[in-house]
């Protein structure tokens, strides 16, 4: 799974900390997902999107191997 997560938070120029804070999770949680080694959960991947106010699917795109 691709993911923006990257390019949001520097659009709002939030550090992976600030975006941990907001949605209840670790710093290392947010690198890992950026780094394509963790896939969030449903819930974890809406709370993100709420945070940068658009959709999962703008955020999160699925791979062919996915």
């Amino acid at each position: 799974m691709k993911n923006l997560l990257k390019v949001e938070r520097a659009k709002l120029n939030f550090t992976q900390q600030d975006l941990a804070e907001k949605v209840g999770v670790s710093r290392q949680t947010i690198n890992s997902i950026e780094a394509a080694r963790y896939v969030p959960s449903t819930v974890l991947a809406i709370k993100i999107s709420e945070v940068f106010k658009t959709t999962v699917n703008e955020i999160f795109n699925l791979e062919a191997d996915d």
